[in-house]
């Protein structure tokens, strides 16, 4: 139940060389980052309306809207700290998904769960690259 940082890549390493001079190789584990960062705007709103329901997401690296599609459908995760551990951890999730593209600048709109505290807003949020649609 804790967070993952996601499964190892390996590579291939040279550790050394034998007696004879041939190299020594063995594998590597290297840690892989299975999200990509994003911070949250707010919520979605009107002029004079806010809807917490949805949030607005700016995910690093978009800048239009036709990037927008490859995150269609992806998990949204907002990991807080609170003070009172639970479950032997005092990080708590807030768990959404990537609903559609906001304006024409690769900003998204996410559904979550339940809906954000206020205190989110700015904050940053996880992108996962999963489940995958490819």
């Amino acid at each position: 139940r804790g967070l993952s940082w996601g499964h190892a890549s390996r590579a291939m390493v040279v550790k050394g060389k034998k007696a004879d001079g041939t190299p020594v190789k063995a594998w590597k584990s290297q840690p892989c980052r299975l999200y990509v960062k994003g911070a949250i705007l707010g919520f979605k709103r009107g002029l004079r309306n806010q809807h917490e329901g949805t949030s607005l997401i700016k995910i690093e690296g978009l800048q239009d809207k036709k990037d927008v599609d490859f995150y269609l459908g992806k998990r949204v995760v907002y990991i807080y700290k609170a003070i009172r551990e639970v479950q032997g951890t005092k990080f708590r999730t807030i768990w959404g998904r990537v609903t559609r593209a906001h304006g024409s600048n690769g900003t998204v709109r996410a559904k979550f769960a339940r809906n954000l505290p206020a205190k989110s807003m700015g904050g940053k949020c996880r992108v996962m690259l999963y489940p995958s649609r490819v």
